[in-house]
C-alpha cells in the first residue's frame, strides 16, 4: 500500500490546536490544562489519520474523558502510586474491550491525572473542551468516513499487554522508583505494537530511537528555556525532524515536549533515561512476543 502523503496545512492546524491548548494555559496560568496526549491524539487524527483512531468519533471524546475522569477519581484514593497505576491498567483494560475500541491514547489520558497529581477541576474541563474539539473536526472534514476501519479486539492481546505492564510497575517499585511506573506515550506506543501482526527489530530500534529522542528533545528545550509555549514552539517542529529521518510515524511522540513542561521535577529529571530503559523493556517484550511466544500460541 502507497504511503498517505501528508499536508502542510494538516501540520499547521494540528500544531496550530496544540499551541493554542498551551497559550490558554499560559494566560490562565494553570498547567493542568496542558494536556500531552491531545498531541498525540491530534497528529494522529488531523495529521496522519490513522484508520484505527478515526474508527467511530464518538469515542475519540467519550473514551479519553471518561478514562482520564477515571484516573482523576483513582488519584485521589488514599493507595500507593503503584497501586493506582496498576487498578487504572486493569480498569483501561476493561473499558476498551467493553467499548470495543483500541483507541490507544486512552491510556495516556487515564494515567496523566495520577502521575502529575491533578486536583483542579480545569483538568477535566480541559479533556472534554479539547477531545470533544477533535471530535468535532473529524466528523466534520468527514475523515472517518476518507479513512474506514472496523475495529477488532483481540482479548490474548489485551491480556499480553496487562501482564508485561503490571510486571514493570512491580520491577520498579521493588526497585524503588515507583515514578518509572507509567511513561504514557511508551504505553500507547506498545499497546498499538502488540495489535501488529508482525513487529520487526529494525522498527523497534527505531521507535525506541525515535521516543527516546523526543523525550531527550523535551527535556534539553525545557532545561534551557523558561517558558512552555516557547518549548512547545520549538520542539514539535524537532520532533516532527526526527521522526522524518527515522522514517516512522508516532503520534505519541509528539506528547513527549508537552510532557516535560508538566512533569514534577524528579521525573523531569529522569525523563530521558526512564524512557530509554522503559521503551527497551516494552518495545524488546513485544519482540519477543510476536516474533517467538505468538506464532507458537497461533500453531496450537
Amino acid at each position: 500500500m502507497k504511503p498517505q502523503k501528508l499536508k502542510l496545512s494538516d501540520y499547521l492546524l494540528g500544531f496550530g490546536f496544540v499551541l493554542l491548548m498551551v497559550g490558554i494555559a499560559t494566560v490562565l496560568n494553570d498547567v493542568e490544562i496542558i494536556l500531552p496526549e491531545i498531541a498525540a491524539l491530534t497528529t494522529g487524527l488531523w495529521i496522519y489519520h490513522e484508520p484505527g483512531w478515526l474508527n467511530q468519533p464518538a469515542k475519540i471524546f467519550l473514551l479519553p474523558s471518561i478514562t482520564a475522569i477515571v484516573g482523576f477519581g483513582i488519584n485521589r484514593l488514599p493507595l500507593s502510586y503503584a497501586v493506582k497505576i496498576s487498578l487504572l491498567l486493569l480498569i483501561m483494560i476493561v473499558l476498551l474491550c467493553l467499548f470495543r475500541s483500541t483507541l490507544a491514547p486512552s491510556f495516556a489520558t487515564g494515567l496523566l491525572p495520577i502521575i502529575v497529581n491533578a486536583t483542579e477541576l480545569s483538568f477535566i474541563i480541559a479533556i472534554l473542551g479539547f477531545t470533544l474539539t477533535l471530535m468535532l473536526v473529524v466528523s466534520l472534514r468527514k475523515l472517518h468516513l476518507q479513512h474506514p476501519y472496523h475495529a477488532t479486539i483481540n482479548y490474548r492481546v489485551m491480556l499480553v499487554f496487562l501482564i508485561i505492564a503490571l510486571l514493570w510497575v512491580l520491577v520498579v517499585s521493588l526497585l524503588g522508583r515507583p515514578q518509572m511506573a507509567a511513561i504514557p506515550p511508551v504505553l500507547v506506543v506498545f499497546f498499538e505494537i502488540l495489535q501488529k501482526p508482525m513487529y520487526p527489530g529494525k522498527m523497534a530500534i527505531k521507535q525506541m530511537v525515535a521516543l527516546t529522542g523526543a523525550a531527550t528533545i523535551g527535556f534539553v528545550a525545557y532545561s534551557l528555556l523558561d517558558s512552555r509555549l516557547l518549548v512547545t514552539l520549538i520542539a514539535l517542529p524537532l520532533v516532527w525532524a526526527l521522526l522524518y529521518l527515522l522514517q516512522v510515524r508516532i503520534p505519541a511522540a509528539y506528547a513527549f515536549p508537552l510532557l516535560a513542561i508538566i512533569l514534577p521535577h524528579q521525573m523531569f529529571q529522569s525523563l530521558p533515561l526512564v524512557t530509554l530503559l522503559a521503551t527497551s523493556y516494552f518495545f524488546g517484550a513485544a519482540y519477543l512476543y510476536q516474533q517467538y511466544i505468538k506464532p507458537r500460541l497461533i500453531s496450537r
